[in-house]
Protein backbone atom coordinates (compact mmCIF):
# COMPACT_ATOMS: atom_id res chain seq x y z
CA UNK A 1 0.00 0.00 0.00
CA UNK A 2 1.23 3.55 -0.65
CA UNK A 3 2.11 5.93 2.17
CA UNK A 4 -1.07 8.01 1.84
CA UNK A 5 -3.11 4.80 1.82
CA UNK A 6 -1.39 3.73 5.02
CA UNK A 7 -2.32 7.05 6.60
CA UNK A 8 -6.01 6.81 5.62
CA UNK A 9 -6.39 3.02 5.62
CA UNK A 10 -8.56 2.53 8.69
CA UNK A 11 -11.24 4.99 7.52
CA UNK A 12 -14.31 3.24 8.86
CA UNK A 13 -17.84 4.47 9.22
CA UNK A 14 -16.95 5.35 12.82
CA UNK A 15 -14.21 7.70 11.64
CA UNK A 16 -16.68 9.59 9.49
CA UNK A 17 -19.34 9.69 12.21
CA UNK A 18 -16.85 11.01 14.75
CA UNK A 19 -15.77 13.67 12.23
CA UNK A 20 -19.45 14.53 11.69
CA UNK A 21 -19.99 14.90 15.44
CA UNK A 22 -16.88 17.07 15.83
CA UNK A 23 -17.96 19.34 12.96
CA UNK A 24 -21.45 19.73 14.41
CA UNK A 25 -19.99 20.58 17.84
CA UNK A 26 -17.77 23.18 16.16
CA UNK A 27 -20.90 24.63 14.54
CA UNK A 28 -22.60 24.86 17.93
CA UNK A 29 -19.52 26.51 19.47
CA UNK A 30 -18.96 28.94 16.58
CA UNK A 31 -22.24 29.24 14.66
CA UNK A 32 -22.07 30.23 11.05
CA UNK A 33 -24.22 27.57 9.34
CA UNK A 34 -21.15 26.19 7.58
CA UNK A 35 -19.63 23.40 9.68
CA UNK A 36 -23.10 21.93 10.11
CA UNK A 37 -23.27 21.04 6.44
CA UNK A 38 -19.75 19.62 6.43
CA UNK A 39 -20.86 17.48 9.37
CA UNK A 40 -23.90 16.33 7.41
CA UNK A 41 -21.63 15.38 4.49
CA UNK A 42 -19.33 13.43 6.82
CA UNK A 43 -22.33 11.65 8.34
CA UNK A 44 -23.61 10.63 4.92
CA UNK A 45 -20.17 9.32 3.94
CA UNK A 46 -20.10 7.36 7.21
CA UNK A 47 -23.47 5.83 6.34
CA UNK A 48 -22.26 4.90 2.85
CA UNK A 49 -19.10 3.32 4.31
CA UNK A 50 -21.28 1.42 6.82
CA UNK A 51 -23.13 -0.25 3.93
CA UNK A 52 -20.07 -0.51 1.64
CA UNK A 53 -17.16 -1.13 4.04
CA UNK A 54 -14.65 -1.94 1.28
CA UNK A 55 -14.99 1.50 -0.33
CA UNK A 56 -11.52 2.81 -1.16
CA UNK A 57 -10.33 5.80 0.88
CA UNK A 58 -9.91 7.83 -2.33
CA UNK A 59 -13.60 7.40 -3.14
CA UNK A 60 -14.53 8.21 0.45
CA UNK A 61 -12.64 11.50 0.35
CA UNK A 62 -14.00 12.32 -3.12
CA UNK A 63 -17.55 11.57 -1.94
CA UNK A 64 -17.03 13.77 1.12
CA UNK A 65 -15.70 16.64 -1.04
CA UNK A 66 -18.64 16.42 -3.44
CA UNK A 67 -21.23 16.13 -0.66
CA UNK A 68 -19.64 19.02 1.27
CA UNK A 69 -19.82 21.34 -1.74
CA UNK A 70 -23.35 20.24 -2.64
CA UNK A 71 -24.68 20.53 0.93
CA UNK A 72 -23.18 23.99 1.46
CA UNK A 73 -24.46 25.19 -1.93
CA UNK A 74 -27.96 23.83 -1.30
CA UNK A 75 -28.10 25.33 2.18
CA UNK A 76 -27.00 28.75 0.91
CA UNK A 77 -29.62 28.63 -1.84
CA UNK A 78 -32.31 27.59 0.64
CA UNK A 79 -31.36 30.29 3.15
CA UNK A 80 -31.39 32.93 0.43
CA UNK A 81 -35.02 32.06 -0.38
CA UNK A 82 -36.04 31.36 3.25
CA UNK A 83 -33.96 33.65 5.50
CA UNK A 84 -33.81 32.86 9.19
CA UNK A 85 -36.26 34.85 11.30
CA UNK A 86 -34.74 36.64 14.24
CA UNK A 87 -35.99 38.96 16.93
CA UNK A 88 -32.89 41.16 16.39
CA UNK A 89 -32.35 41.45 12.62
CA UNK A 90 -29.94 44.41 12.96
CA UNK A 91 -27.75 42.79 15.60
CA UNK A 92 -24.58 42.84 13.50
CA UNK A 93 -25.57 45.89 11.45
CA UNK A 94 -25.82 48.44 14.19
CA UNK A 95 -25.54 51.46 11.90
CA UNK A 96 -28.54 50.26 9.89
CA UNK A 97 -30.61 50.14 13.06
CA UNK A 98 -30.36 53.94 13.33
CA UNK A 99 -31.75 54.65 9.83
CA UNK A 100 -34.91 56.77 10.14
CA UNK A 101 -34.20 57.90 13.70
CA UNK A 102 -33.72 61.55 14.60
CA UNK A 103 -31.02 63.02 16.81
CA UNK A 104 -29.81 66.41 18.02
CA UNK A 105 -26.24 67.33 17.12
CA UNK A 106 -23.93 67.74 20.10
CA UNK A 107 -21.07 68.79 17.78
CA UNK A 108 -21.32 70.73 14.51
CA UNK A 109 -20.99 69.20 11.06
CA UNK A 110 -18.17 71.04 9.27
CA UNK A 111 -16.87 70.37 5.77
CA UNK A 112 -19.52 67.66 5.43
CA UNK A 113 -18.32 65.55 8.38
CA UNK A 114 -18.79 65.45 12.10
CA UNK A 115 -19.47 63.17 15.04
CA UNK A 116 -22.60 62.26 16.93
CA UNK A 117 -22.90 60.46 20.26
CA UNK A 118 -25.65 57.83 20.21
CA UNK A 119 -26.07 55.87 23.42
CA UNK A 120 -22.54 54.77 24.34
CA UNK A 121 -20.96 55.15 20.89
CA UNK A 122 -19.49 58.09 19.02
CA UNK A 123 -20.46 57.79 15.33
CA UNK A 124 -18.91 59.54 12.35
CA UNK A 125 -21.62 61.37 10.42
CA UNK A 126 -21.76 62.89 6.96
CA UNK A 127 -24.14 65.55 5.72
CA UNK A 128 -24.47 69.23 5.05
CA UNK A 129 -22.79 71.64 7.47
CA UNK A 130 -24.98 72.23 10.53
CA UNK A 131 -24.53 73.89 13.94
CA UNK A 132 -24.71 72.29 17.38
CA UNK A 133 -28.33 71.70 18.40
CA UNK A 134 -29.63 71.06 14.86
CA UNK A 135 -31.96 68.10 14.49
CA UNK A 136 -30.96 65.46 11.93
CA UNK A 137 -32.43 62.24 10.58
CA UNK A 138 -30.22 59.28 9.70
CA UNK A 139 -30.85 58.38 6.06
CA UNK A 140 -28.36 55.54 5.60
CA UNK A 141 -25.27 53.90 7.01
CA UNK A 142 -22.12 53.33 5.00
CA UNK A 143 -19.66 51.26 6.96
CA UNK A 144 -19.07 53.20 10.19
CA UNK A 145 -20.44 56.48 8.85
CA UNK A 146 -24.05 57.54 9.32
CA UNK A 147 -25.41 59.76 6.55
CA UNK A 148 -27.75 62.42 7.91
CA UNK A 149 -30.10 65.08 6.61
CA UNK A 150 -31.32 68.16 8.47
CA UNK A 151 -34.85 68.31 9.78
CA UNK A 152 -36.78 71.55 9.35
CA UNK A 153 -37.03 73.62 12.53
CA UNK A 154 -40.25 73.15 14.46
CA UNK A 155 -42.44 76.31 14.42
CA UNK A 156 -43.90 77.38 17.75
Amino acid sequence: MDQIGDLFFPLSHWSWWVLAAVLIVVEVAAPGVFFLWLGVAAGIVGSVVFFVPDLDWKFQLALFAVLAVVSVALSRRYLKVHPLDTDRPMLNRRGQSYVGRTFTLDQPITDGHGHLRIDDTRWRIAGQDLPVGAKVRVTSATGVTLNVEPLPPVAD
